[in-house]
């Protein structure tokens, strides 16, 4: 279907057939993708230092080549379609009579940037002050601890990207770059689906237990979701409570999983790579005790580089948009998405602290309009709740509620995190092509994997 001059990370995600051609054809400072009526086009040089831009009121934040530059690559038969904005420098895309298309940016880049938070700006005072909170919080009581959340929520909220509590920017971006090619293909643009045998959605069920109480709780929401027909991960920390053996086992035996969920929930695992490198072993021996293959940082504490060392399936401290964390920001995805050989599991529903904690909500409401937007999306709604805070009746009726909700959706995938991650490597080890009835998947995907037609 298409020609692509190097590996293109869009199509790659996707699964949209394509083949590289060989030795690459095109000159360096470009990349191409080639279909039955023009191409694509994107520079691999000259490009400014990245910085936030807009395309069609998406954020973009990327580095973008000059329209002088441009015009000088081009030549004739090319004219400005429409200009991005939001910089100082002034980056067009460009179009020319066959329907080729220019964008002034990588899209890989600008896919990935979004990815790994890299429009964050780095460290600063908002850093510094996140670690001396965590080297502090041990010493604070917990009225203390969450008058400060409280009172810090306020300037959070202010926070313009992401949005809080849906920001589609990432989405639009996919949606947009699903147009171009759709318009140089002349016909639908198959890809392979996200979710296994005919699911549109997925649901996902996750617990931090992040202390004693929170363990001793465990039964109360396990008890509630087996009576709902639910499974789901058990997030536990290895050195701040003693975890019995057997509470492992049941939890395996009744169809749940369990996590590793940092070493000692102090917020530190990831602060360096000596750290990480130090902690590590403990980590992966009680990862192997649990037979656990996912992690999840302590207060959603993250680092691109240092993610992919952990050694796990995959990972889930990156959310979707979270502006009220002590790491705010958000990788802006519903989808899983690879950082090297990990799969990162994006935390995509509020938390519940964050909602009836800091935030004061009383009911399940935003839980259900974000998981329909999801839904909608065709995305992955995925939950952390606390045994350490759903202790209350109320909170225990509501998560009851939230859950009853969704328990007849024929058309939502409920899966643990480590079937998720099971599923996407299939799917990523699978391809389409051409057959003489139409589209087919080849690869592990084929049995329960389904494909969509974009266009």
């Amino acid at each position: 279907m298409f020609e692509a001059s190097e590996p293109f990370l869009f199509f790659d995600y996707f699964r949209v057939p394509y083949h590289v051609e060989d030795g690459g054809s095109s000159s360096a400072r470009l990349g191409v993708v080639r279909g039955a009526r023009g191409s694509l086009v994107w520079p691999r040089e000259g490009l400014l230092p990245p910085a936030p831009h807009e395309l069609r009121g998406i954020p973009l934040y990327c580095g973008v080549i000059p329209d002088e530059t441009v015009a000088a690559w081009l030549g004739a038969g090319w004219e400005r379609a429409e200009q991005l904005t939001g910089a100082e420098s002034v980056a067009s895309i460009w179009r020319d009579g066959d329907g080729s298309v220019f964008l002034p940016f990588d899209p890989g880049e600008a896919i990935r940037s979004f990815w790994s938070e890299s429009y964050q700006p780095a460290g600063g005072r908002r850093q510094l002050a996140t670690r001396v909170y965590y080297r502090l919080r041990p010493a604070l009581p917990r009225w203390l601890q969450i008058w400060l959340r409280r009172r810090f929520s306020a300037l959070q909220a202010r926070r313009r990207f992401p949005r809080w509590p849906l920001e589609t920017a990432l989405q639009d971006l996919y949606g947009f770059l699903f147009d171009q090619v759709r318009a140089l293909a002349d016909e639908p643009v198959p890809s392979i689906a996200p979710w296994p045998n005919g699911a549109s959605w997925a649901l996902v069920l996750t617990h931090d237990v992040e202390t004693l109480a929170g363990y001793r709780s465990i039964g109360l929401l396990r008890d509630v979701e087996l009576g709902a027909g639910f499974r789901s991960s058990w997030n536990l920390v290895p050195k701040r409570y003693e975890v019995d053996d057997e509470v492992v086992r049941e939890l395996l035996d009744l169809g749940f999983e369990i996590g590793v969920h940092g070493l000692y929930h102090d917020g530190r695992d990831l602060e360096s790579r000596a750290t990480l490198q130090e902690r590590l072993p403990e980590i992966r021996r009680h990862a192997e005790r649990w037979h656990a293959v996912g992690f999840r940082a302590p207060a959603t504490q993250r680092d691109w580089e240092l993610m992919p060392l952990l050694g796990f399936e995959y990972d889930s401290s990156y959310p979707d948009t979270d502006p009220f964390e002590p790491q705010s920001g958000g990788c802006c995805s519903v989808l899983p998405y690879f950082n090297e050989g990990l799969l990162e599991l994006p935390i995509t529903l509020p938390q519940d602290h964050t909602l009836f904690v800091i935030l004061g909500h009383r009911s399940e409401a935003t839980w259900l309009e974000k998981a329909a937007a999801i839904r909608a999306a065709g995305g992955m709604a995925l939950l952390i709740t606390h045994p350490d805070y759903m202790d209350d009746p109320s909170m225990v009726a509501l998560y009851e509620r939230f859950l009853a909700h969704f328990a007849t959706d024929a058309s939502a995938w409920r899966a643990l995190p480590r079937e998720v991650s099971a599923w996407w490597r299939l799917r990523a080890a699978s391809h389409i092509e051409r057959a003489a009835d139409g589209w087919t998947i080849v690869g592990p995907a084929a049995d329960s994997g389904t494909i969509s037609l974009a266009g």
